[in-house]
């Protein structure tokens, strides 16, 4: 697929956009019924119009080497938030581990973008791991963590996040290969599990993704 598509002729706002005006393009990428009557998805001007399947195409052919997995014994609401992130930073993959349903309000319908993919438990998710020779980096401040400030991501790897309130799982702990801790300066013991997987993955970004 280009790297340039055509701008649409209306305005291009957060919003959407509405029908487009004119001479309408024919890469197959678009969707001939949302250049009819209009784009109103949660998605970058680059992919206004295009079909959902040729989206997550493209997203494939540049999503970064780092997955995301998320414990889930709780029914955790921060759960959908993680997921709108990690498509934001184009990760690789988004693990559950525990309950399959999930509430996906939060994900503002990224999930639909997203690749996700189930584990029964910790165990399944570890051997998954090893076997996909990525090493899994917990996010918890639990002592002996290393703080994030100092701490060298590898390239690929899995950012391994816990509930909201009790963090972690002792067998998660366990699992990972590292613990690495956020640096806080106020009263709280803990931020929140979607904003601590928010700091993690731009902490990787940072590191990984040249912007020159």
């Amino acid at each position: 697929m280009p790297e340039d598509t055509p701008d649409p002729s209306v305005e291009l706002t957060t919003n959407g956009v509405g029908p487009w005006k004119g001479e309408q393009p024919t890469e197959q990428f678009y969707d001939p019924e949302l250049l009819a009557k209009g784009d109103s998805r949660n998605v970058i001007d680059r992919y206004r119009y295009w079909r959902m399947d040729a989206i997550v195409a493209d997203l494939d052919e540049r999503r970064h080497p780092f997955h995301v997995a998320i414990e889930n014994w709780q029914h955790d609401m921060n759960i959908g938030s993680i997921v709108r992130s990690a498509n934001a930073f184009a990760a690789d993959t988004v693990h559950i581990i525990g309950r399959k349903r999930w509430n996906k309000r939060g994900a503002m319908v990224t999930d639909r973008y997203q690749h996700v993919r189930y584990h029964a438990d910790v165990a399944s998710f570890a051997e998954w791991a090893a076997d996909a020779r990525l090493p899994v980096i917990a996010i918890d401040n639990v002592p002996g963590s290393v703080l994030i400030e100092t701490y060298r991501f590898p390239e690929a790897c899995v950012l391994l996040f816990g509930q909201e309130g009790p963090g972690l799982s002792a067998e998660a702990l366990a699992a990972a290969d590292t613990v690495v801790e956020i640096s806080q300066f106020g009263s709280t013991r803990s931020i929140n599990a979607s904003a601590a997987a928010a700091v993690a993955m731009h902490a990787w970004i940072t590191q990984h993704v040249s912007f020159a």
